[in-house]
């Protein structure tokens, strides 16, 4: 009976140790993009792809069901897609969220482009998210008060919070939790958004959450200076994957990593993480991986990016014909990229301008287009076809040729020259400054003689240069291009001139 009662003992000790068999140790994966404004592949087919993310994603998540799949902000816009409109209104990015669904996103952080769209389109797009979003320092500016953004599912309305908190397990037991922290960069004003402070806004949302979770990790849209910044406020936090800056980064600042994907998905960060609970422990392998032509298409993600592609070609026709021939090459990357086009004169602004001026056979003095006009926020290299003309121009708008006398075109210059970092920079063709004085041929420009200049039309609608209207009297005569010609979009003349070159 006593032998018995040893053997029950025995098994039963088994049966415990084998029920609560928790190592301590646990493996899981991070995917992470950011700044992805295309949801198709860009450079004619070859790289980029959210169907082609998907595959690798569910390839990680047979190889780890602790897959975690993250966007670090900007996604919702700029856009072409996005800019167009479908059942009356404008898209908006709601192509982008449909796409993010489907792909079964685990979380987004604010960027500065999401505040590029209207409050109430932002709001739409955050409802139809199944995803959640997370920001420190973003907030809701009414005229009565400051509040969260909030998500709205069936009628509950949910705060967006500075952080995320995604429990998981392994097959032995091991359970943590894992919190993200997310801030963004306060360079979108906007009337309906307040910008806390970046660093004091992170490291109070970091110190809300440390006791609640096993490890912190940042998911952040800010410039790389300011993540370093953050990772020596924060030198427990083992990864910050940030955004913003376009291409890809991987520092270490202390036991800090930093690491930043390429823009609209030419790469992806593949981030392997084990956490050993008893030291505490994290260990990172990050693989810089590339999103090309040699992936294959989920099934279902495409079918969506095939539906709204089709919706934006159906309209691209309207304008050209064959959409997706290529127009041009270049090994030479062509910048336009937000703050450069809004600070400097890049190639692609001045390769701009001189389409402007080709489609009025070059018989005009200069060519002024503004930089806010140009909303690709990246650069082209590579094989160039018409929808990306399209994605770089996307509100498109006739070229008109203003005659006007050198005193106003003297201020205009001046006025765009001097809002450098903002979308009335202007981006220029025959025109240089030297010093202060601008020249075109090499000779000042003469206060009293007339000029005739190839200008974007919006520019001529005084937003950008408040007294650059039709009606100064400076303004000789304004011609306004009838549809057959090419400078009735700037976007065919831009196609015409590439083609030509």
């Amino acid at each position: 009976m006593k032998y018995f009662k040893s053997i029950l003992f025995f098994l039963s000790t088994l049966v415990v140790l084998s029920c609560s068999s928790d190592d301590g140790k646990i493996s899981f994966t991070l995917l992470q993009l950011n700044d992805v404004y295309e949801i198709s592949s860009i450079q004619g087919g070859k790289f980029g792809g959210m169907a082609r993310v998907k595959t690798i994603h569910k390839e990680l998540l047979k190889e780890n069901k602790n897959t975690l799949l993250v966007m670090a902000g900007d996604f919702l816009n700029p856009s072409l897609i996005g800019t167009m409109k479908y059942n009356g209104e404008r898209i908006r990015g709601k192509q982008m969220v449909e796409v993010m669904n489907a792909m079964n996103f685990d979380v987004a952080a604010f960027g500065n482009h999401e505040f590029d769209i209207p409050k109430k389109d932002l709001q739409t797009r955050i409802n139809e998210s199944s995803f959640p979003w997370i920001s420190s320092n973003v907030f809701n500016r009414t005229k009565d008060s400051i509040k969260r953004f909030y998500q709205e599912i069936n009628g509950l309305k949910t705060p967006i919070k500075g952080s995320f908190i995604k429990e998981i397990s392994d097959n032995d037991g091991t359970k943590i939790k894992i919190g993200f922290i997310s801030v963004c960069i306060p360079s979108n004003p906007k009337d309906y958004v307040l910008y806390k402070e970046m660093f004091s806004s992170i490291q109070k949302e970091y110190e809300s959450i440390k006791n609640k979770v096993d490890l912190v990790i940042g998911l952040t849209h800010v410039k790389i200076e300011h993540d370093r910044e953050i990772a020596k406020l924060l030198p427990n936090i083992p990864l910050i994957m940030g955004g913003h800056e376009h291409d890809h980064k991987n520092e270490m600042i202390g036991n800090v990593k930093i690491t930043k994907a390429d823009a609209n998905a030419k790469t992806a960060y593949i981030h392997y993480v084990t956490y050993n609970k008893t030291s505490n422990e994290t260990k990172i392998s990050s693989v810089l991986k590339t999103i090309d032509n040699s992936i294959s298409d989920d099934v279902e993600v495409k079918a969506i990016v095939d539906k709204w592609l089709k919706i934006m070609e159906n309209q691209i026709s309207m304008i050209v014909e064959n959409p997706y021939d290529i127009i041009y090459s270049t090994e030479t990357p062509l910048d336009g990229r937000d703050i450069p086009i809004r600070s400097i004169q890049t190639n692609l602004g001045n390769l701009i301008a001189k389409s402007m001026a080709f489609s009025y056979g070059n018989k005009v003095d200069c060519s002024i287009v503004n930089g806010g006009s140009i909303r690709i926020d990246d650069q082209l290299v590579g094989d160039i076809n018409s929808v990306d003309a399209f994605r770089v121009l996307p509100f498109g708008g006739a070229v008109l040729k203003v005659k006007m006398k050198g005193s106003l075109l003297n201020k205009v210059l001046e006025y765009g020259n001097n809002a450098a970092g903002s979308g009335a920079y202007l981006q220029r063709s025959s025109i240089e400054m030297n010093d202060t004085l601008f020249t075109i041929d090499n000779s000042t420009i003469n206060p009293s003689k007339i000029y005739t200049i190839a200008i974007s039309d919006y520019l001529m609608k005084g937003f950008d240069i408040p007294f650059l209207t039709p009606n100064h009297p400076d303004v000789i005569s304004v011609y306004t291009p009838n549809l057959t010609e090419t400078s009735s979009d700037i976007r065919k003349g831009m196609i015409l001139y590439l083609k030509s070159l």
